[in-house]
């Protein structure tokens, strides 16, 4: 077990001003997505974080994480998001989100400490402040909080869907609960580093 246990499903308010850096993304409802465990560790192929009706949300084209790999976040029209690449000779694990010039838009760092810590940092598309979200979860059950540090979680992920959808049955899958106005491409790349992180610590 993980030392660290998953707050109880929360209320997730809406977040105003929208929070991330893809107000397209920053939708007024409750979203949930659902990402396939070991998507990275296991799969060469593309694949899709979809919601909770079956929608793509963004796709991912590319193979494991390698040594010098650059994987490519797009919408569910090809359109690209943002690349995301390990920042190689860090202390800690650190992923770079880069946009088509390779300029960074965010960047994911596994941090050290009880349980299991990772940092985003990014500049807020509504305020242009520079904002961190702090992800704290049990890398070897599956489950985290995120929340923005010193505020209130805004997604919740988890191997059980809070609402219990009979059609969802797959014990590889994370189920990733976003408040309203969060950027669902951003918390989506962070829960990809979180299960590549995840993958890596357990091998």
């Amino acid at each position: 077990m993980g030392l660290f246990t998953a707050s109880a499903p929360a209320q997730l308010h809406p977040v105003n001003p929208p929070l991330g850096v893809n107000p397209h993304y920053c939708v007024p409802v409750p979203t949930t997505l659902v990402l396939k465990e070991k998507a990275f560790s296991f799969s060469g192929d593309d694949f899709a974080v979809k919601d909770s009706h079956g929608a793509v949300v963004v796709r991912c084209k590319g193979q494991a994480f390698s040594f010098c790999d650059r994987k490519v976040i797009t919408d569910a029209n090809g359109r690209i998001l943002y690349g995301l690449r390990n920042k190689m000779l860090s202390i800690h694990k650190t992923f770079i989100g880069e946009n088509e010039q390779e300029q960074e838009i965010f960047r994911i760092k596994k941090k050290l400490g009880l349980g299991s810590r990772m940092e985003a940092t990014f500049i807020n598309h509504s305020t242009h402040a520079e904002t961190t979200l702090e992800l704290r979860g049990d890398f070897w059950g599956g489950s985290a909080d995120i929340h923005v540090v010193n505020g209130p979680i805004v997604a919740q992920i988890s191997r059980q869907l809070f609402n219990a959808r009979e059609l969802f049955t797959d014990k590889q899958t994370y189920f990733v609960t976003v408040a309203p106005g969060v950027d669902l491409a951003l918390i989506a790349a962070i829960c990809i580093c979180f299960d590549e992180a995840k993958n890596e610590q357990n091998n």
